[in-house]
């Protein structure tokens, strides 16, 4: 298995060239002075450092060996505490916290890279500050102060953890019907009574205390998502000093055996009358959540995105090394009994496949982190609105259109592989049980789907798109008459033209018949993903094809990528597109009982 190495030269080229990051950074009041170019390079060569010397040597291990339950208590996978500890005394968890409760305030275009690697490295371990920081977030926008002020500084810096506790047994994604609740105490406390499932790093021996995000109900809750509530529920209840008093009434009931993320326990969590806090306003708890929740599907993009370019860099090594047949054209390695297979156009359409989704993806997470920061710390009201709807329209793609490539990615550098790509010894069998999680957790992609193209297209009448055709028009008119970008131009032309014809199409059937959302849902997200990435991919190839001096080969590479892109991926959108033409009716032919076979 190839060593992780952290993509620390396409990041570069991503945040300083393609996007202009110190630009932004010094555009945005709330930044004012917290990071530059100097500061992003010492943090993402620190990350890059920890990720390929630290975690990702006990990657292999974590999915061998696991976490462990015993009577209640969970001990992490060999080497996940040291790690956790490296992780958190370098601020790696601190990173884009409140700096008003120890956090360092960095962007998210910045976060964005580091997360990346930590996932690339070991998607497993990566869980665990994942959900702490998500944890946080939401804590910081809907806490009261004193319950800010009393965990999040243990929380930034590693000595405590996070967890979110949504699903039920009965209940996934149907949250107004999970039946966990709280009854109010004198204190102004609660207890949480119930039962959630499927809670990564629920319980866990990296942190001395796990600050657990539960949805539940009050006694006097209305009906369905409108009475849920959010509550603080710490694995050790806290003293008014900030030392650790006794148990809380909760405990892991057991850890569920699972098809990949061996390393993380995902965790049966039971909550008897445990003490907990509201936060946020009474049966607001969603809107809390869904704060958490947004990261979190950010997140869980750049996650799909780490593990496939670990699972690129693995193919390429192999394919560089092992010998098989000879070139179409004729010997290449002379010397030897065969041709390393890399020569074969096969195994180049599938290694070009896997880069171009992940560089593709990883300047697509970018822009959406830069929306991101703009809502978050700009200064001007206009700027954030604007930014707000940008992030509501793209998070769905993110999480939804990332995780499907990055299956596709790791699958296809499997078959490099052939029938080693099948067997433990050569590691890349994990990245594929491993990245299949990341299409179904936060969310399925389906209903990522059904959120972009109902909540976010049709909801508003296509306002939000508006902003992102806007986006790319003013991108294709900046260059006008850059006839060396032309062939980059003209397919995403193209493209967008055929996803906004796509999206009325789509408003004007959902009229008449409210199956057709549904129908259209997940092709529409494909076709509006192929259609960003081509976006990313011009942007990048405008700027490499300005770099007439490149000899490390950099920037040529990256020319024939993009063109990889526009010409075998970006044509997929056609074929997609005919599929949401084609209509709910197709999907409603068969009766119920003609789903049976036997």
């Amino acid at each position: 298995m190839a060593e992780y190495k952290a993509p620390l030269r396409d990041m570069r080229f991503v945040l300083n060239e393609v996007f202009e990051a110190d630009k932004l950074w010094s555009s945005l009041a709330g930044l004012e002075g917290a990071v530059d170019t100097e500061t992003a390079e010492a943090i993402l060569e620190e990350c890059g450092k920890i990720a390929s010397q630290v975690l990702a040597p006990i990657n292999r291990e974590g999915d061998e060996v696991g976490s462990t339950w015993k009577d209640g208590e969970v001990t992490a996978a060999p080497g996940f505490k040291e790690a956790y500890q490296t992780y958190c005394e370098a601020g790696l968890n601190a990173l884009g916290g409140n700096p008003e409760f120890g956090g360092m305030g960095m962007p998210k275009t910045l976060v964005g890279q580091m997360e990346e690697m930590i996932q690339g490295a070991n998607m497993s371990f990566g869980l665990a500050p994942m959900l702490t920081a998500g944890a946080c977030l939401s804590l910081n926008a809907h806490g009261s102060q004193e319950l800010k002020e009393k965990y999040l500084p243990n929380m930034y810096s590693g000595q405590w953890a996070g967890a979110m506790d949504l699903t039920e047994p009965h209940a996934g994604t149907d949250l107004g019907i999970i039946r966990t609740k709280a009854a109010p105490n004198a204190d102004g406390s609660y207890d949480v009574t119930g039962t959630k499932i499927f809670i990564t790093w629920g319980e866990h021996d990296m942190a001395e205390n796990i600050i657990h995000l539960v949805l539940a109900k009050l006694p006097d809750a209305p009906a369905g998502p409108k009475g849920i509530s959010m509550f603080l529920v710490p694995k050790f209840l806290v003293n008014e000093d900030g030392s650790l008093g006794e148990r809380n009434a909760m405990g892991c009931g057991s850890i569920e055996h699972k098809m990949g993320i061996k390393g993380s326990a995902t965790c049966v969590m039971n909550y008897d009358g445990a003490k907990g806090w509201l936060v946020g306003e009474e049966n607001k708890g969603l809107n809390a959540m869904f704060t958490m929740m947004n990261y979190e599907r950010l997140g869980v993009g750049i996650q799909g995105l780490g593990a496939a370019e670990a699972s690129y860099q693995n193919a390429v090594e192999y394919a560089r090394d092992r010998i098989q047949s000879r070139a179409p054209t004729g010997a290449v390695a002379k010397d030897k009994a065969a041709d390393p297979i890399i020569v074969h156009p096969d195994v180049r359409r599938m290694l070009l496949t896997s880069r171009a989704f992940t560089e593709g993806g990883r300047a697509f997470s970018t822009y959406v982190g830069k929306w991101l920061d703009i809502a978050k710390f700009s200064d001007n009201a206009d700027d954030k609105k604007h930014a707000d709807a940008m992030l509501a329209l793209l998070t769905p793609v993110a999480k939804a259109f990332l995780t499907d490539n990055a299956l596709e990615s790791a699958v296809a550098c499997q078959q490099v592989f052939g029938g080693h790509g099948f067997i433990r010894e050569w590691g890349q069998e994990q990245f594929v049980r491993d990245i299949r999680i990341t299409q179904i957790y936060e969310g399925t992609n389906g209903i990522q789907a059904l959120d972009l193209i109902g909540r976010k297209v049709a909801a508003n009448n296509g306002a939000f798109y508006k902003l992102f055709e806007e986006d790319i028009n003013a991108f294709i008119a900046e260059q006008e008459g850059n006839d060396a970008a032309a062939e980059f131009i003209e397919p995403l032309k193209a493209a967008l033209e055929n996803l906004t014809d796509l999206t009325h199409w789509v408003m004007d059937q959902a009229g008449g018949n409210a199956n057709e959302i549904g129908a259209a849902s997940v092709e529409y997200l494909q076709v509006f993903g192929y259609t960003a990435l081509a976006y990313m991919w011009a942007k990048m190839a405008v700027v490499a094809l300005s770099k007439g001096d490149d000899t490390s080969g950099f920037y040529k590479a990256k020319v024939g990528t993009a063109r990889f892109y526009m010409k075998r991926l970006l044509p997929r959108y056609i074929g997609l597109s005919a599929a949401v033409k084609g209509g709910s009716e197709p999907l409603y032919e068969l009766e119920e009982e003609m789903f049976e076979t036997a």
